[in-house]
């Protein structure tokens, strides 16, 4: 009889109940999901306690995710899920194209489209003024006209403009062009390091674990252009002290750029080409409004 009678024996039946699934790649992916949690939970001798504060942080996880913050995208983030997934999709050694990077819990689709070396400063952001530019190229090494940068970041203060009331909406975020020879420019402010949000249940466990939420300076890009697969990146600061140690793990050593200090230090420069590889350009869900 399929009736349970010991613990080992939950897992057969529960994967025999999967079975008749019609998707098969969501038929694999259950029965593989489903293994991973029966091991889990044997190999830690899960509690009874234990499992009732798991349930009581997925559901905080659910209920502190609104217009102002995704905690489900920051839980996926901060136990390096995010990360894995980016690199398990976007690695082709032999293809050249640019390392992709996790989306993170704040991009906004339909930023403003702006001209080329418009600033995405809309509203008093004070800060080192910092000039960005780049080519965009395919894999052969052509550079790409029409091509979209959208990008986006924390003011110096460490805030994205929906987290601060002191930002317009839609403070620096941009969409850019790039011309006939694939180039791209716009000039934005310093981004500063920041803490992740830490008022919800990621933040309990942050501090269950000792560990700091600043994740490194950096800018975010989302780079597009039909025929070609939608690159999501971001570039660190190359001076940041919390390179080795962002919460996220989301630095890898391509992505660390040159933010190079001009004059005495008044204002700077990042030089960041992208290569975009063969593909279906479809975007991401954006994880705020």
């Amino acid at each position: 009889m399929n009736i349970v009678t010991t613990p080992d024996s939950v897992l057969q039946i529960a994967t025999a109940a999967m079975a008749r699934t019609p998707d098969e790649r969501l038929r694999t992916v259950m029965a593989a999901l489903t293994r991973h949690l029966h091991a889990f939970v044997q190999e830690v001798r899960l509690s009874e306690d234990e499992f009732e504060q798991a349930l009581e942080f997925i559901v905080g996880v659910g209920q502190a995710t609104g217009e102002k913050k995704n905690e489900v995208v920051l839980a996926a983030d901060l136990l390096g899920v995010s990360t894995l997934v980016a690199l398990l999709n976007n690695q082709d050694p032999q293809g050249g194209e640019s390392p992709a990077a996790l989306l993170g819990p704040f991009w906004r689709a339909n930023a403003p489209l702006c001209t080329a070396g418009e600033s995405i400063a809309r509203s008093k952001t004070p800060g080192v003024p910092l000039d960005v530019r780049g080519v965009v190229r395919d894999t052969e090494g052509r550079p790409l006209a029409g091509a979209i940068v959208d990008a986006w970041q924390a003011s110096p203060v460490g805030l994205y403009e929906n987290q601060d009331p002191e930002q317009d909406d839609m403070n620096l975020r941009g969409r850019f062009e790039t011309d006939a020879e694939g180039r791209y420019h716009f000039r934005t402010v310093r981004p500063a390091g920041y803490p992740v949000p830490t008022d919800g249940p990621c933040g309990v466990l942050l501090r269950a674990q000792q560990r700091h939420p600043n994740r490194p300076a950096h800018l975010h890009f989302m780079v597009s252009k039909p025929g070609h697969k939608v690159l999501i990146s971001q570039v660190f600061a190359d001076d940041d002290e919390n390179l080795e140690s962002d919460p996220v793990f989301g630095v890898t050593r391509r992505l660390i750029g040159c933010f190079e200090p001009q004059g005495d230090g008044q204002q700077a420069t990042l030089q960041y080409d992208f290569v975009l590889e063969p593909g279906e350009m479809k975007f991401p869900r954006p994880p705020i409004p």
